[in-house]
């Protein structure tokens, strides 16, 4: 493997030779902001190198599966958990989700996923990058009705999104019967706007709560960044 072709965090390592999305701040972050609670089964939507389905396996005991429309990056993902310590509890699946959920009789406790977002823009010129970023192949009303569809009643929706997306994805939310329970908004320094949004829905409103992360600030990681994803990078 060459340079930057791995990420290597305390419980398990994530191979990124060939996915077109490699690890990032969001998904770290969506992973550890989650709230699993009693979950037993999971989906990761877009799973990539399996980075989100690995971080609920390490926090859960839940059954995880993972699916993508990128072959390359389902087998890395079935590589990086199979190698894992937790192999037996996570199911890669190369297919579309509007497929899977046609196909699916599995009722999910909590679907996560850091979506493709970005819409009538210039897109990168690697088709693998122009799949994961941009939501051609999944917009978010779809994702949403899928939602609907297989989540149990009781069920709950995890995603990062651009600040400038959040409240569309929270407006179509709204309207297939999901309220925001909670929502926290992440800033890079004190002094520069929040640039990502992470939020969590339901059918049935159990809380209502919104804070505020800061990743940096005075030349530092700031104690709140390090507190939430301490489980997961061996630099915390």
């Amino acid at each position: 493997m060459g340079r930057n072709n791995y990420f290597q965090f305390k419980q398990f390592t994530i191979v990124q030779e060939h996915s077109a999305m490699k690890v990032g701040v969001d998904s770290v972050l969506l992973g550890a902001w989650a709230e699993i609670g009693n979950a037993s089964t999971i989906l990761d939507v877009g799973c990539g190198t399996g980075l989100l389905s690995l971080m609920m396996a390490q926090r859960s005991s839940a059954t995880i599966t993972g699916i993508d429309i990128d072959e390359d990056a389902c087998r890395e993902a079935k590589m990086n958990s199979g190698l894992s310590p937790w192999p037996e509890r996570i199911n890669i699946q190369h297919i579309p989700f509007q497929q899977f959920v046609k196909q699916n009789n599995t009722a999910f406790d909590l679907v996560i996923s850091n979506p493709p977002y970005f819409e009538n823009s210039s897109k990168p010129g690697d088709l693998k990058r122009k799949s994961a970023r941009h939501n051609d192949e999944l917009p978010f009303h779809e994702f949403l009705e899928g939602c609907a569809q297989i989540l149990h009643p009781q069920g709950r929706i995890a995603v990062i999104l651009p600040a400038g997306k959040a409240h569309e994805f929270a407006s179509l939310a709204a309207n297939y019967g999901y309220s925001r329970n909670r929502m926290l908004m992440v800033r890079h320094f004190p002094d520069k706007p929040c640039r990502r949004i992470l939020m969590e829905f339901s059918q049935k409103k159990i809380t209502d709560i919104e804070e505020t992360l800061v990743i940096e600030a005075e030349g530092q990681f700031t104690e709140a960044y390090r507190n939430l994803t301490s489980e997961f990078y061996l630099a915390f």
